[in-house]
């Protein structure tokens, strides 16, 4: 039988299956094509800055600018400014007197606890104390390489002598002994961290300068470790932390 006479026979006119496969053949063309393009423009939307996997979008070493191994924190770390980056105005931003004395503190703090640091490493008996030195050693030498660039940067005059009272309390651990010097080191560098710590975060809440609030909250971090290894001594008496409280209480 010939293939006319079958497709007579079925009720489907072979010239209708040849239009049926020839609309099949030119629909599976479109879609093929339409998929393609669609994954050419979804992979030419990809946003430039998004990293290969394990990056973050942006280039190896950028940071705060600071030449030394701390730094400011940044990333993660810093409190906000990421989110806040937009909303900062051009210009100079304005540096008030509290923001210069704040610098004058914290450089004229590393002046005298960096000594005293040293001294606790030969004067003290406790290891405890020795431990409190040794964190202030490294705290401020750290605090006082960021003031002073810090500084240099905002134009700030600092000074090269710790005050007069910082002066005789040095003086004072230097002629100090055992477990005299043990209770006097805790005791004296514990209510000198207890009011600038209250200072810092006046400054802290109060300042429009994006370095300031950066020096900060380095400076923050630094006064609440060296705060908690001096409590650590077991050293420090109730009326430090009085006369501490009588210090910072709002003035009314």
């Amino acid at each position: 039988m010939s293939p006319n006479r079958r497709a007579a026979e079925s009720g489907v006119p072979l010239r209708t299956l040849c239009i049926i496969a020839a609309v099949c053949a030119v629909i599976a063309t479109v879609l093929i094509v339409t998929r393609g393009g669609d994954e050419e423009a979804s992979a030419a939307q990809t946003p430039a800055g998004i990293a290969a996997p394990g990056g973050y979008g942006q280039s190896a070493g950028a940071g705060y600018g600071h030449s030394s191994g701390t730094g400011h924190a940044t990333g993660a770390e810093d409190d906000g400014a990421a989110a806040d980056a937009g909303s900062v105005p051009a210009g100079p931003q304005p540096v008030t007197e509290v923001d210069k004395t704040f610098l004058v503190k914290v450089r004229q703090a590393g002046l005298w606890e960096i000594p005293a640091g040293r001294l606790a490493q030969t004067n003290a008996s406790s290891e405890a104390v020795k431990r409190a030195g040794l964190h202030l050693l490294d705290g401020h030498s750290k605090l006082d390489q960021l003031v002073r660039e810090d500084a240099r940067i905002l134009g700030v005059p600092l000074p090269e002598e710790a005050t007069q009272e910082q002066q005789d309390w040095v003086k004072q651990l230097e002629g100090a002994r055992g477990a005299e010097f043990d209770r006097l080191f805790a005791n004296v560098l514990r209510a000198s961290h207890g009011k600038i710590f209250a200072t810092i975060a006046e400054v802290r809440a109060a300042t429009q300068n994006d370095l300031i609030r950066r020096h900060a909250r380095q400076a923050n971090q630094t006064v609440l470790d060296h705060t908690e290894v001096l409590e650590d001594t077991g050293l420090v008496d109730g009326a430090t932390l009085a006369d501490v409280e009588k210090s910072v209480a709002p003035r009314q």
